[in-house]
């Protein structure tokens, strides 16, 4: 099903018509903010996957770039399960993104604010159950340049340069390492690695702290897994059996 309308600054428009001008100040500077929701199909209807935890993310992402978004948080999970419900949707992608308009020049001072948001039909994002993951030769962003906890869109040119490279070199996805060439994350995934009946991942500081990822580790907690947020090194994936990706788009991938 072809997505028809976006929801943008408060009103629905037709999707073909939510254009924004040449000179938009985060189309050339990267200083928009953004989540990625999924919502899935139901007996009950579309349902939207921990849709308060991903707005409350939004907004603080936001507020990292100095954005004051002039709507609740509570009106824009209302405009998110209309913006479904309008398409016709019954599980797809949700894409909501602030960003700063037209203005010129690295500070944002003076430069309108909007916020839209978009959804459609996505499947797998990895579209393989397995994968074949290549090391990056790129560091992921320094905790010291940027504010990890934050979905700025600027970030994410370096999982761009990792992901070109791994295609690049015939593999399906990229695997950071950070500043200490301890394992981080995918390009926009988290990762665990399973031993037994104990799960690892990498702790906070250089990754992005996941929404699915802190689900994965409440439910494995439920299922008696011991979870350990601790630092990995590559010598140390020989110890373990088995190891996934997750994240909101790649949802939970080995």
């Amino acid at each position: 099903m072809k997505t028809q309308y976006a929801w943008r600054d408060g009103s629905f428009t037709p999707l073909s018509k939510s254009t924004v001008p040449f000179l938009t100040h985060s189309l050339h500077y990267g200083s928009g903010v953004f989540e990625g929701v999924r919502f899935y199909n139901t007996p009950q209807g579309p349902a939207v996957f921990r849709l308060r935890e991903h707005v409350s993310r939004l907004f603080l992402s936001a507020k990292t770039m100095g954005m004051r978004i002039p709507f609740s948080q509570k009106a824009i999970e209302q405009a998110i399960l209309e913006l479904i419900k309008k398409n016709g949707l019954t599980s797809g992608y949700i894409r909501p993104l602030v960003y700063y308009g037209e203005k010129m020049g690295l500070h944002p001072a003076g430069a309108p604010l909007h916020i839209a948001i978009a959804c459609w039909p996505w499947g797998k994002y990895l579209t393989k159950e397995t994968v074949s993951v290549k090391t990056s030769s790129f560091m992921r962003v320094h905790p010291r340049t940027s504010v990890m906890t934050a979905k700025i869109s600027g970030n994410y040119a370096n999982s761009i340069l990792a992901s070109l490279e791994a295609h690049r070199e015939g593999y399906d996805e990229a695997l950071f390492l950070d500043h200490a060439g301890n394992i981080a994350e995918g390009p926009g995934e988290n990762i665990f690695f399973v031993k037994g009946k104990t799960l690892f991942t990498p702790s906070e500081g250089a990754i992005l702290p996941g929404i699915t990822r802190n689900s994965i580790m409440t439910i494995a907690k439920e299922l008696g897994y011991a979870v350990k947020e601790q630092t990995i090194k590559p010598k140390d994936l020989s110890k373990f059996d088995e190891a996934f990706f997750c994240g909101t788009a790649v949802e939970v991938n080995g």
